[in-house]
């Protein structure tokens, strides 16, 4: 025979509920907290040394290579790699660059680093086909010595959305910003090459014509040292070569010297990953979709922390980024719309909106950033039409579900068929649901006959007679 749960066993089954869902929110907290703590906070890199030269005790030089565009990550990973270089007494740095562009702020991060190291930095503009744009032309003029591979070109300064104002997308530039901006990276490459003794006429036409040279012409034009075929060819040109550091001159002990590569960890390819203006994109995308099935869906707990995690890494990428505020406000306006669709009753005029909000936000959440630091299209619309896919679909399964039937509680009974257990005239007894109710009902039943539900009375049901049913 069932018996129905009382009190006490039904508080106990929702404690218990709720016991495994805290567990589960502190379980997956915990797990979040131990990966982030590997990955931040987890040992460098291991340097990997070449077959060493016949000599006993050969120099030793440190290497390091920067193929992307220059960022937060690439910062942080040329610093740490600096303070190796110094700590291990080595010969020299070698940066081998390769790069579009990239971030001002970081650019001049790294180029405060290499003016103020105790070892000499040597930028290599490598292998055959490399550049070094934009940003990476300030990287090889601060370089204690600058060289470069057959094949490469050095070059294309003009800085582009380095500082507000720069316009981008359908707004007009600032002229007055524009010039500010120029002149104050004219003067900047200018000292730079007064200091390491470099061509500054050329170096301001790179910044202010976007002038860019080839290799051959940058050694013709004393914008660069040498012009090395490969790395074993550099250090040979290096050797001999006298530099001046902080500490005073010094001369470069290179040739055979036993190279130490160095690459970046698994923290800065995971941050430089985030950096990426493609990928904070999607992760804010993917941040507010999860947000919006968590509020659709209280309880279900996976989908709140997911998009809490990418809401949070989104906000991460995007604060190294050249983002503009009305883009920001459009992509979450779009997610509040999304969210009133399940509320309001707008026949998709929501939708729409959230739709229009969120692709109009897109176009417009980056500035036209630096060379390599910038959001693709083919990006934008595929991602807008898949997340307002999902919303939508959502949306409309939400809507179902609360005009649809309830199954349960007290809206659940209306509609029920059972058998009266007494005779109706007007009130007794009913079997419905697998209970015993009391009932009432406007027409006279007999015992046995089928009864329907047709309202709630507080505790008393309110039926009328299946066909058929009714006393004679």
């Amino acid at each position: 025979m069932n018996r129905k749960p009382v009190a006490g066993e039904i508080w106990g089954a929702r404690r218990t509920t709720r016991r495994a869902r805290l567990a589960a929110v502190w379980c997956t907290a915990a797990l979040i907290f131990c990966a982030a703590s590997i990955l931040l906070l987890g040992p460098p890199a291991a340097s990997q040394a070449q077959a060493p030269a016949t000599s006993a005790t050969p120099p030793r030089v440190g290497w390091i290579r920067i193929q992307d565009a220059i960022q937060p990550a690439t910062a942080s990973f040329f610093e740490r790699s600096l303070r190796w270089a110094e700590t291990e007494d080595l010969a020299a740095l070698v940066l081998e660059l390769d790069t579009p562009g990239g971030l001002d702020s970081s650019m001049r991060q790294m180029v405060k680093e290499i003016l103020g190291a105790r070892v000499p930095v040597v930028v290599y503009v490598a292998p055959p086909g490399a550049r070094a744009a934009s940003a990476g032309v300030f990287l090889t003029y601060a370089a204690h010595v600058a060289a470069m591979a057959p094949g490469t070109n050095i070059g294309a300064a003009h800085p582009v959305a380095i500082g507000g104002g720069m316009g981008g997308g359908d707004q007009p530039p600032d002229t007055t910003m524009v010039a500010k901006v120029t002149n104050d990276a004219v003067a900047y490459l200018r000292s730079l090459a007064e200091q390491r003794g470099r061509n500054v006429a050329w170096a301001e036409r790179a910044v202010r014509q976007s002038a860019s040279i080839s290799a051959r012409e940058a050694l013709e034009q004393d914008v660069i040292d040498l012009v090395a075929e490969d790395g074993v060819a550099l250090l040979t040109e290096l050797d001999g070569r006298e530099v001046q550091l902080e500490s005073g001159p010094q001369a470069l002990r290179t040739r055979g010297a036993l190279r130490l590569t160095r690459e970046p960890n698994l923290r800065d390819r995971i941050l430089g990953t985030i950096a990426n203006p493609n990928i904070a994109y999607l992760l804010l995308l993917l941040g507010g979709l999860g947000l919006f099935f968590e509020f659709s869906n209280p309880g279900s707990l996976f989908p709140g922390i997911v998009g809490a995690v990418c809401l949070l890494l989104a906000v991460f990428g995007l604060q190294m980024l050249p983002v503009r505020a009305t883009g920001i406000a459009l992509i979450l306006l779009a997610i509040i719309l999304f969210l009133l669709e399940i509320k309001v009753t707008s026949y998709g005029a929501l939708s729409i909106g959230g739709v229009a909000a969120l692709l109009f936000g897109s176009l417009m959440l980056f500035e036209r950033g630096p060379r390599g630091v910038e959001l693709s299209l083919g990006v934008v619309f595929p991602a807008v039409a898949v997340v307002a896919g999902l919303f939508i679909f959502g949306v409309v399964m939400a809507i179902r579900a609360h005009r649809g039937r309830s199954h349960s509680g007290r809206e659940g009974l209306i509609g029920e068929t059972g058998e009266a257990l007494a005779d109706l005239a007007p009130r007794g007894r009913v079997f419905v649901h697998g209970e015993i109710w009391h009932a009432r009902s406007a027409t006279p039943i007999r015992k046995g006959a089928g009864v329907r539900v047709v309202a709630v009375r507080r505790m008393e049901l309110e039926v009328a007679p299946e066909e058929g049913a009714a006393a004679d």
